[in-house]
């Protein structure tokens, strides 16, 4: 673990498991869908790029989310001003990557939701550090989430207070640079969570696929 400054902490993880990745799904708009006839509400979930869980609640007006019919209604979260950072980072990331002639890293929208929820579990069990007292390591929490990879690795930070500012940190790391230059990894996840205070934490993981 590295210290950054005051109130700004940064820790790297790496490790080289055999196993795969699900594919990645593009961006699509937060709001509200309108079923159409096919439609499940892990299709829309993958659509719009959340998970069923997060979609459950925020519809509690769907009784039985196994059974739902076209043209209901269907309220999508809105978290438009979190992926824009996540997504920031994710752009500064590969521009370190092409500065140093390596290619770009895919952005993994599942992979995104689970960084997001390690940034959260961070926050809300008052802890900073790798090993997660609710999903244990990065990538046991990976697994249990679904995501398979042939290797992975982790960054974790907080109090940057943009995008650029946490990655000038990782990036003055050898840990976390080591990990954003990699050459092992195709694919990365970012996640970012506000506490309270107004702190912000950070993830990234990196995953190789396949």
């Amino acid at each position: 673990m590295k210290h950054i400054g005051k109130l700004r902490k940064s820790a790297a993880i790496f490790l080289i498991l055999v196993l795969m990745l699900f594919p990645v799904q593009a961006f699509a708009q937060s709001g509200t869908h309108t079923v159409a006839p096919g439609d499940t509400m892990w299709k829309i979930a993958v659509r719009y790029q959340i998970g069923v869980s997060e979609l459950i609640q925020a519809n509690p007006q769907i009784g039985n989310p196994s059974m739902i019919y076209p043209g209901q209604k269907i309220n999508i979260p809105s978290i438009d001003d979190v992926k824009a950072l996540e997504q920031k980072v994710i752009e500064l990331v590969n521009q370190q990557r092409a500065y140093n002639g390596l290619p770009a890293l895919k952005s993994n929208w599942e992979v995104c939701r689970v960084a997001r929820y390690k940034s959260q579990d961070m926050i809300d069990k008052h802890y900073f550090a790798h090993q997660s007292p609710t999903y244990g390591s990065p990538f046991n929490m990976m697994e249990s989430f679904g995501i398979r990879f042939s290797a992975a690795g982790e960054n974790i930070a907080y109090g940057q207070r943009t995008p650029q500012e946490v990655m000038n940190s990782w990036m003055n790391s050898p840990g976390h640079r080591s990990n954003i230059l990699s050459k092992t990894y195709n694919q990365i996840g970012v996640g970012v969570a506000k506490a309270s205070n107004g702190t912000f934490y950070w993830t990234q993981m990196f995953i190789k696929y396949p």
